[in-house]
């Protein structure tokens, strides 16, 4: 969950304007950006952003943890964004396992070009945008998980609810979506990135298809994110790291797929602080009222 939440709830505690402001501001942040990574509309966000927090006002006050704050805010945010459902209806039909195992030939690059270091993993400036455009290709079921878990760290647990899903559907999903926002993110980098000059050829042994891959990658593949997040019982554990030391292109697409989620992570979409600000006066002035309001009853 992102820590925003729970600054939010803390100053919300103190009624006064200038914490009620603040704590406005970032839940504002918060919805607009979680619309525009599932949505892709701006427009479509700013009109989220606005709906929701209007309808969380008179609920704020009675909440006090923030994981129940991230429920309730994302699962409002979710059901606004799917009326409006202008990107999110768009989008192929997810792809099988087999079809997001890398070809040799993307092996071959993978096993030939060295891992991204930190300075290449976090996009930048117009490279942000490609990357939100690469998200939006994802379709809309893995999407909303990906930026659920991944983008606005909510656990697998609170995902499930958010979306009224069973915990091992949520993983399934996390899964797919995170090779395909691997795959698009690689589409991307090809088409942004400068040529670069390909690297003197070393001779190796080219690896097998995509479904020709030995069984312990296959295994190995469709089991990555639950090692990544370390949900794999001790054995299969290190049964799958044996495996990843001792084969060459499980490490690379490995590093790859490492990669791909690190720059989703770090996917920020602002909003115009005009916009921001003329809201964030008007919800302060009501939540204030609201506030008033039902201590004079009490």
């Amino acid at each position: 969950m992102r820590p925003e939440l729970s600054q939010a709830i803390g100053l919300l505690r103190s009624d006064s304007p200038e914490s009620v402001e603040q704590a406005i501001g970032l839940l504002q942040n918060t919805v607009y950006s979680f619309s525009m990574k599932v949505c892709g509309h701006r427009e479509d966000a700013e009109d989220t952003m606005q709906e929701v927090l209007y309808r969380s006002l008179r609920h704020l006050a009675k909440i006090e943890e923030p994981r129940a704050l991230a429920v309730w805010l994302y699962t409002v945010t979710r059901n606004r964004c799917w009326r409006m459902r202008r990107s999110t209806t768009r989008g192929s039909k997810p792809l099988s396992l087999d079809q997001l195992m890398p070809e040799d030939a993307e092996l071959r690059g993978l096993l030939r070009d060295p891992a991204p270091g930190p300075e290449t993993q976090a996009l930048r400036g117009e490279q942000q945008d490609l990357l939100r455009r690469a998200v939006l290709r994802i379709p809309p079921q893995l999407r909303i998980v990906l930026v659920l878990h991944d983008m606005e760290e909510l656990t697998t647990e609170e995902v499930a609810q958010v979306l009224n899903l069973q915990s091992g559907t949520v993983r399934v999903r996390l899964h797919r979506a995170r090779l395909s926002a691997r795959r698009e993110i690689s589409k991307m980098l090809s088409g942004a990135e400068e040529p670069v000059e390909p690297a003197r050829r070393r001779p190796h042994r080219a690896p097998p298809s995509a479904s020709h891959r030995p069984a312990a990658c296959r295994e190995l593949f469709a089991n990555l994110s639950e090692y990544l997040d370390g949900r794999v019982e001790p054995r299969t554990c290190e049964e799958m790291s044996a495996h990843i030391d001792s084969c060459p292109a499980c490490v690379a697409f490995l590093n790859d797929l490492r990669a791909a989620i690190d720059r989703c992570r770090s996917l920020q979409v602002d909003c115009d602080p005009a916009v921001l600000e003329r809201l964030r006066a008007t919800l302060t002035r009501e939540y204030l009222h609201l506030l008033n309001g039902a201590a004079a009853q009490e």
